[in-house]
């Protein structure tokens, strides 16, 4: 069996070769830029993480510091179920999840995608964990994650992907997370931040159980 790397390498290796040179090209200018602005993203570690209320599929509200109260939180931001590295991310925390809750944890995975496209049947049945829907990037914008989606993105999106971001996420405007994820232990303090500019790249799953064994 490949290990979580080893199918995120996989996965990278496909999108290189059916993505359009130019396309590809224009993917990585936009994660340069974001690379460059270094410390400019994210929540540093020891600070106090923003308490937030979302909503998952079925409608029902969750809130940040009452799940806080029953164990430490990871805490995910991922761009959208339309996203192969993040479905790829999520169902592989989801191989985790009795480790991560018999530590004691919880884990919380948050996209700005409309209730509607949050998940699909299938992951609904599967994934059972907390997945939230941020109506406009709210909660991405106070941990200082989000970034409006430049527009030579957006034509590689129209024209490569048919995919229209501010129809899928139900607002006005194009926005997107940087994939991050927030080991968040039970006062409230972020204990650590992955935040990575690069979509292909994601914590390993067992990285993620190694951190909250210490918190």
């Amino acid at each position: 069996m490949m290990s979580f790397t080893q199918n995120l390498d996989q996965l990278k290796q496909e999108v290189v070769t059916n993505t359009p040179a130019d396309a590809y090209n224009e993917l990585q200018r936009l994660i340069r830029e974001q690379q460059q602005a270094g410390s400019a993203y994210g929540l540093l570690e020891g600070q106090k993480a923003k308490d937030f209320t979302l909503k998952n599929p079925l409608g029902e509200t969750v809130n940040l510091y009452d799940e806080l109260s029953q164990g430490p939180v990871v805490l995910t931001f991922y761009r959208g179920g339309w996203c192969p590295f993040c479905s790829m991310q999520l169902r592989a925390y989801q191989k985790v999840l009795p480790q991560i809750e018999a530590i004691g944890g919880r884990l919380i995975a948050i996209s700005p995608q409309s209730p509607d496209n949050t998940l699909s049947q299938k992951e609904k049945e599967e994934l059972q964990f907390h997945v939230l829907s941020d109506p406009n990037g709210i909660t991405a914008a106070a941990y200082n994650v989000l970034y409006d989606v430049p527009e030579y993105i957006q034509n590689i999106f129209l024209n490569q992907f048919n995919l229209n971001l501010a129809e899928y996420n139900a607002t006005n405007r194009w926005i997107l997370p940087i994939p991050s994820t927030f080991m968040i232990d039970e006062s409230g303090i972020i204990r650590s931040a992955y935040i990575e500019p690069d979509f292909m790249k994601r914590p390993d799953p067992e990285d993620i159980l190694e951190r909250l064994r210490h918190l």
